[in-house]
């Protein structure tokens, strides 16, 4: 009875398990079945979001790149419009202007030659804006393709991630034509440059004559030069003091020297030592006549010599007669060697052609270019730089505000606010840097070259090096079993380099690198 009391027990217990399991399984799986289907509900309402907003944005797109093309076309039409229209005032022009058809054919030989390249620019743009609505739809799709495997995701973190692909490609395709069209701005403003300065050189061949701060003055006889002297030495001291030159009586034979800095008073001096020499009256009295009479015409040489200049550099307008005679004083003023009057005619023809290249005003480019070193005629007798005492004087005589900056900003003492001093400071440094422009002493340029020389030696190697073309090239032949070929550019370079560092010259100076790989055999 007990066993069967357990037993019924121990069944019972069991029954009421089971039936508390089964309601409890049953009430898990409603409550899963439940959770189940929220989330799909809310995964299908994130998933119509996503790509309702997927859907604006390609519309978006769409349209700007739609409203881009209509108005890279629009763009295309009016460009053709106004080209046919060019055309079309050409041809009337030419009908109306037979004695200037041979201009007018090449005005619309460049015309046709503009038109072409802006058709073909046109055509390549609407060729870009293709490819790029073509790329734009790849990219589209590959987004949708992205999308739907990104449905575990909220809206907003594919939204994100959308946003950032399409910025890091539009930077990318806009960094790329940036570059492009920055590369060709360099280039073409480089060569156009180059034309414009090779130009002008071209077409300006000035002669240079090296001189000097002494005159000689040939004598009839070797008598002369006792006369010269005078008793006690009084004619020569008299002449010295009156003319402030020096005259150096050596041993030459029929000549005396005189020696100056400043040109003038050397010039005033020859003419006066030539006119007594001729008169044969040499004392101090008579001295003292002629030197004065030579220093009053001098005037006239300095205002004929400054009205040459003027006419060699082909200004018509008037200019100030105290600048006219600050002209010819530069006919007796040196730099370098180099005659600055000389050098100042060829600055103005350089600027002049610069300035038709450029299509800017040619007689204030002659006038600067003429009048630039203008502060050298009185640089012995006022202090400062020269470029700010001729500016100052370009300004007192009423010269054009352009033409004063011109001169004043030439050397870079003030600040250039214009092009003007630019294109001046270049045609200065063209006309200068010409080879036998200026005078060197052979002893600095022969240690010059041989310190180039040197220097390229020293690099591993280089077998010989030659400097040519008056210190303006070095030649550099290298061992072809040490130096490849692919490393003479970095050798070049490394030359270029250490010149720069360790030599002072004008202008520059080219290293051409040669490699030379040679076999030999005999035939026996």
């Amino acid at each position: 009875m007990d066993g069967n009391l357990i037993f019924a027990l121990v069944l019972g217990g069991v029954l009421l398990a089971a039936a508390f399991f089964g309601i409890g399984y049953f009430a898990r799986k409603r409550y899963a079945e439940r959770l189940i289907r929220t989330a799909e509900s809310k995964a299908r309402e994130i998933l119509t979001v996503t790509r309702r907003e997927s859907e604006e944005m390609l519309k978006k797109a769409d349209k700007e790149a739609r409203s881009y093309l209509v108005k890279v076309q629009g763009e295309f039409e009016s460009k053709v419009s106004d080209t046919r229209r060019n055309f079309e005032n050409s041809e009337k022009m030419i009908q109306h202007k037979e004695d200037m058809v041979d201009q007018k054919l090449e005005i619309i030989d460049k015309k046709e030659k503009e038109a072409m390249f802006r058709l073909q620019e046109a055509s390549l743009k609407e060729k870009t804006v293709v490819d790029r609505e073509k790329s734009l739809e790849k990219l589209y799709e590959e987004e949708r393709e992205v999308l739907k495997k990104l449905s575990e995701l909220d809206g907003e973190e594919a939204k994100k991630q959308f946003l950032k692909r399409m910025e890091i490609d539009l930077r990318s395709e806009t960094s790329k034509i940036i570059r492009e069209v920055e590369a060709e701005a360099n280039e073409l403003s480089d060569k156009k440059a180059k034309k414009i300065l090779s130009l002008a050189l071209q077409r300006c061949a000035a002669a240079h004559t090296m001189e000097s701060t002494v005159a000689v003055v040939p004598l009839p006889s070797e008598e002369m030069k006792g006369r010269i002297i005078g008793k006690d030495g009084r004619n020569i001291k008299t002449f010295e003091t009156l003319t402030g030159v020096d005259l150096i009586i050596d041993e030459t034979p029929q000549v005396v020297t005189l020696s100056a800095f400043d040109g003038i008073r050397r010039e005033i001096a020859r003419l006066s030592l030539e006119e007594l020499v001729k008169d044969g009256r040499i004392q101090p009295a008579r001295i003292e006549e002629v030197v004065q009479k030579m220093k009053k015409n001098m005037e006239n040489v300095l205002k004929e010599e400054g009205e040459k200049a003027l006419a060699a550099a082909n200004i018509p307008t008037a200019v100030h007669p105290e600048i006219v005679k600050l002209l010819g004083r530069l006919r007796f003023r040196t730099s370098y060697g180099q005659n600055v009057l000389e050098h100042s005619i060829e600055v103005a023809h350089i600027l002049n052609v610069i300035a038709g290249e450029m299509k800017i005003d040619p007689l204030l480019a002659r006038r600067a270019g003429l009048l630039h070193d203008i502060g050298k005629a009185v640089s012995h007798d006022v202090e400062g730089p020269h470029a700010l005492i001729g500016g100052e004087l370009a300004r007192r005589y009423g010269e054009h505000p352009d033409v004063v900056h011109a001169i004043e900003a030439h050397h870079e003492d003030i600040e250039m606010k214009s092009v003007w001093p630019m294109l001046t400071q270049a045609a200065d440094a063209a006309s200068a840097a010409r080879p036998g422009a200026r005078r060197e002493s052979v002893e600095s340029y022969l240690q010059r070259l041989e310190k180039i020389e040197k220097i390229v030696d020293t690099h591993p190697g280089v077998e010989k090096s030659f400097v040519i073309q008056g210190g303006r090239e070095v030649r550099v032949l290298v061992r072809a079993d040490r130096v490849k070929e692919e490393a003479m550019p970095a050798l070049a370079r490394e030359v270029a380099k250490k010149i720069e560092e360790n030599v002072q010259y004008p202008g520059q100076i080219k290293v051409v690198v040669i490699r030379e790989s040679r076999v030999e055999e005999l035939a026996k």
